[in-house]
């Protein structure tokens, strides 16, 4: 594979606004694969794109999946070209635009990898939509019975460990954002005796939720915490009124196999909690797959990659949750997503191509 095809490719992906309707991008990948590849290739309900290629061998075989996603955040006005399309630039060995990290460079490495990798095993290829919206295209194909044995999730592993070495994610956290509301009577301020304040109870609630332990384990070697806090307080109607009602939303970062015990707070009379999201979080359970895609990841740099973890939820946890083992590696760097100079960097590109196309192909499979 050349430079420029990475680059092309990934130019061709990122100029597709996929922010608010991924019908173009996924029409884009769907037809890209049918002309380059041998793949069976189909495109489901919710719009997600799968392409299925065999082995030589035909006894049966795991399965891996190279996994990313082709919606974006919304972009910054300097993004967009007076058309109203995404904007690229190219300099310094960078690609320049939205999406170029999160993750469209990714993918366009995924999809040349998936194309040129002589598989020693069934390998998919996988590009999903809503991930921007907590997963809905990965839940979705998880239900139409999408379960490979193992799969790379292509976000961002570069600069963990190191400035510009691509590292292997073997964890990463998860998020359940969850709301207190705080009932009480409402009554005038001049008798504050006469009704139950809710907003009281509502601090009385929040005292409790200081006092949790936020939640940590250990994976693979690696450490990793959760945290709570509590975002927002919202309750009252007038200077002169006591509320009858407050509410408190709480981001919890959970981890594999523990939750802060935020029932608790209901122990105050009058509290309720309810989950508004939980986005899992992942653990890879298959060390010998972790292993061999460091190996790889190890083959394709100067640098040292390590097994790291990641703070903030991805696909992989859906995935991990449905029964796949996976690990997180890609070219996005931390910072680098959802920002007005997203950017991501070619030789890095390359360097995911290059370990893409080794996983798939067994060159580090046992």
């Amino acid at each position: 594979m050349s430079r420029e095809a990475v680059v092309s490719l990934t130019r061709s992906l990122v100029e597709i606004p996929s922010h608010d309707d991924e019908t173009a991008a996924g029409d884009f990948i769907a037809r890209w694969l049918r002309e380059e590849t041998d793949a069976t290739v189909r495109r489901d309900d919710a719009g997600n794109v799968i392409a299925r290629r065999q082995p030589a061998a035909t006894a049966a075989t795991p399965t891996l999946a190279l996994v990313g996603h082709h919606d974006v955040v919304p972009p910054a006005d300097e993004q967009r070209d007076g058309d109203g399309n995404y904007h690229v630039d190219h300099r310094d060995g960078r690609l320049y635009g939205r999406g170029t990290a999160d993750m469209k460079g990714a993918l366009a490495a995924a999809l040349l990898a998936f194309r040129d990798a002589e598989p020693a095993i069934e390998l998919v290829f996988a590009s999903f939509v809503g991930e921007e919206q907590g997963g809905i295209g990965a839940q979705s194909a998880i239900d139409e019975g999408f379960s490979p044995d193992t799969a790379v999730v292509t976000e961002g592993s570069t600069g963990y460990s190191a400035a510009g070495v691509t590292d292997v994610a073997i964890a990463h956290k998860g998020r359940r954002g969850s709301t207190l509301l705080a009932s009480g009577t409402a009554g005038h301020a001049s008798r504050p005796d006469d009704a139950d304040n809710a907003v009281y109870r509502a601090c009385d609630a929040v005292d409790i939720v200081r006092l949790l332990d936020a939640p940590e384990t250990t994976v693979l070697g690696n450490k990793l915490s959760g945290s709570v806090a509590v975002t927002e307080i919202d309750g009252g109607s007038a200077w002169n009124v006591i509320p009858d009602q407050c509410t408190v939303t709480i981001d919890e970062r959970t981890v594999p196999g523990e939750r802060a015990d935020l029932a608790a707070a209901e122990s105050i009379a009058g509290v309720e909690w309810t989950v508004d999201q939980d986005l899992p979080p992942m653990a890879c359970e298959d060390p010998a797959f972790a292993d061999r895609v460091l190996a790889a990841a190890d083959a394709v740099q100067p640098g040292e990659p390590q097994q790291v973890v990641k703070p903030h939820a991805t696909d992989a946890g859906w995935l991990a949750n449905a029964g796949t083992d996976c690990v997180v590696c890609g070219a996005a760097e931390p910072g680098e997503a959802h920002t007005a100079t997203e950017s991501v960097s070619i030789d890095v590109l390359e360097r995911c191509y290059e370990l893409y196309r080794r996983i798939a192909t067994g060159e580090q499979l046992e």
